[in-house]
């Protein structure tokens, strides 16, 4: 007859928690001169009233490195993350945030007045103001009968 005591129930699963444990600490330090993950900046696109607004965080950018584009509805932010003066590449111990240059596109809403956009940058984001466009409202369109 099988004996269950209360106390090493959940014995096995703990031994299977740490054997995972060290399998993903093995391939985390096998990994660790990657980076993964995007390299751009994360943005947020808001609709209020009167105007679409995107925000974009960008720690360490200078205005100078910042480039913004329109053509066919989409907005392009182009930048650069630079690297830290003075620090060798074989310092890093450990490197979260991306370095070099980066771009991000986004297609702009329909009802967006492209030739009013305006753009602000203090500390650290940015904020790209899309003025809406008035609603086109449907036309009828009358039809001729022929003879």
């Amino acid at each position: 007859m099988a004996l269950f005591r209360w106390g090493h129930s959940w014995d096995a699963f703990h031994d299977l928690e740490r054997e995972v444990d060290r399998l993903l600490q093995s391939v985390n330090l096998s990994f660790q001169g990657l980076r993964f993950g995007r390299q751009y900046p994360p943005v947020n696109l808001y609709e209020l009233p009167t105007e679409y607004l995107i925000t974009a965080e960008l720690p360490g950018v200078k205005s100078e490195e910042l480039e913004l584009t329109i053509a066919n509805g989409v907005l392009s932010l182009t930048g650069r993350h630079a690297s830290p003066e003075g620090t060798a590449e074989e310092r890093f111990r450990r490197q979260e945030r991306p370095r070099g240059v980066w771009q991000r596109s986004i297609s702009l809403p329909d009802r967006v007045k492209a030739d009013s956009l305006s753009a602000e940058f203090v500390n650290g984001i940015l904020k790209v103001h899309l003025p809406k466009a008035e609603e086109v409202k449907p036309r009828q369109i009358p039809v001729a009968f022929g003879t």
